[in-house]
């Protein structure tokens, strides 16, 4: 009895701790973004932005949506890789009190444009993962890796990102 009484009162003093792990990544954020984009065995410069919510569904997981939308300095073959927009779910763990690791599968379509003034648009599944430091309680920088796959058998999309954002 006095060791359940003693592992009751430990839980008590530690559950607070715990349950504050996961506030520094739960609320609405907006961020920037930038990174390295390979399409088609050509590199380039991906830039734009990202909103999202995070809802801290136990201590350590949280749960979350995410919108981005991007642009990119990718050409190949007479083909710019241009505006970038996806919706994803964003699963996360949280490793230390400022550091949250993520996962993330979602929706993306992309405007292909040609030289001759023409576009055509490509949908496909977004899926990736990296991780979240919380500089302050209300801003975050992050890096993460993704990976697009397109309809139409166009083959993938690979991206290098790092941002820098807010929570409110």
């Amino acid at each position: 009895m006095r060791i359940f009484i003693i592992a009751s009162a430990a839980l008590a003093v530690a559950a607070p701790a715990f349950a504050q792990s996961a506030a520094p990544f739960t609320g609405a954020r907006i961020g920037a973004t930038v990174g390295y984009d390979k399409v088609h065995g050509s590199d380039g410069v991906t830039y734009g932005g990202a909103f999202g919510y995070d809802y801290g569904l136990t201590p350590r997981i949280t749960l979350g949506a995410e919108a981005t939308l991007e642009d990119s300095t990718t050409k190949f073959g007479g083909v710019n890789a241009s505006r970038d927009a996806a919706v994803s779910a964003r699963i996360g763990y949280v490793l230390t009190p400022k550091i949250l690791g993520f996962a993330k599968v979602g929706y993306d379509t992309t405007r292909f444009e040609t030289n001759g003034n023409g576009h055509t648009n490509l949908e496909g599944v977004r899926f990736g993962g990296g991780l979240e430091y919380a500089v302050t309680p209300k801003t975050y920088i992050s890096a993460e890796y993704r990976r697009t796959e397109y309809e139409d058998h166009f083959g993938g999309r690979d991206a290098g990102i790092v941002g820098v954002g807010f929570r409110f």
